[in-house]
């Protein structure tokens, strides 16, 4: 039964592990693929189109002329008022986001340019707990509204979220009013905001700022939504249809306005900042 049997092939006579840092599977397709070129694609599938997720800096150089020419708010930093303990304390798992990733929260703003137009930032890093939305993720976003409206400059954020970080409660809640409340006053004051749904972008971040912009865009094939596919069918007892929650079918069904994949996101931001500035088409 030996043909059964896949024998592992080996090069001098002895098996040969690649590192795990050089290869990756894309999780779409499952075609194996060389990470650098990967890399030099935006982490974009170069078989099936599937976008990885990358982190908030990549989106800052690849949105922003020379990146982020001014970070905000770095030395925030999240605290306990529950003093959270569930199956990891919440103080345990916060320390343990930060030395992982490398930043004090969850999501990363400032300012920068795009083609030569000034513009506040922001961009969300699910490496962190999820890019949940606790009270200093609210707060900077917050923050970097309020800029846009004292220095009269649009506002870009890249939203990618599981959503609320309920271990803060209703301090973690109460951002989406926040936030909210901060757009507000930018549409008041007649300034551009460009939200940029990656996947995923749910709970609370979808409830209220991901969702405000004057122009919605999102990645292709990213999950959207509030409450997760399964909740619902549980909760109306119905099947739901094929690619329900993503953004082709919320693009579909009018819930965004563009689908746009990686590698033309700045050409398109840049346009739609021409047209929403300087009236130009």
């Amino acid at each position: 039964m030996a043909w059964f049997r896949r024998e592992k092939k080996k090069i001098g006579g002895q098996k040969r592990d690649l590192p795990p840092d050089v290869w990756t599977k894309c999780d779409k397709c499952g075609e194996i693929l060389y990470r650098e070129k990967l890399a030099d694609n935006l982490d974009v599938c170069p078989e099936c189109g599937h976008h990885f997720k990358i982190p908030p800096d990549d989106y800052a150089k690849l949105l922003l002329d020379n990146a982020l020419e001014e970070e905000h708010d770095a030395d925030l930093h999240s605290v306990d008022p529950l003093e959270f303990v569930g199956p990891t304390p919440y103080a345990d798992r916060y320390a343990r986001a930060v030395r992982q990733v490398g930043r004090a929260e969850a999501v990363l703003t400032g300012r920068g340019h795009v083609d030569g137009r000034a513009v506040l930032f922001g961009a969300m890093d699910f490496r962190f707990i999820g890019g949940s939305m606790g009270s200093v993720v609210g707060e900077k976003i917050a923050r970097a509204t309020e800029r846009a409206v004292e220095r009269q400059e649009p506002l870009i954020l890249v939203s990618a979220s599981g959503g609320a970080r309920m271990m803060e409660g209703v301090l973690s809640l109460m951002q989406m009013a926040k936030t909210s409340s901060a757009l507000g006053r930018l549409h008041k004051a007649g300034l551009p905001y460009i939200s940029i749904l990656t996947h995923p972008t749910t709970g609370g971040v979808t409830a209220s700022f991901a969702m405000l912009g004057d122009v919605i865009i999102a990645e292709p094939g990213a999950l959207i939504g509030f409450a997760g596919p399964r909740v619902i069918e549980q909760t109306i007892g119905q099947e739901l249809p094929d690619g329900f929650q993503r953004s082709e079918f919320l693009l579909e069904h009018g819930a965004i306005d563009m689908i746009v994949p990686r590698p033309a996101l700045k050409d398109s931001v840049s346009k739609l900042l021409g047209h929403m500035v300087d009236g130009s088409t």
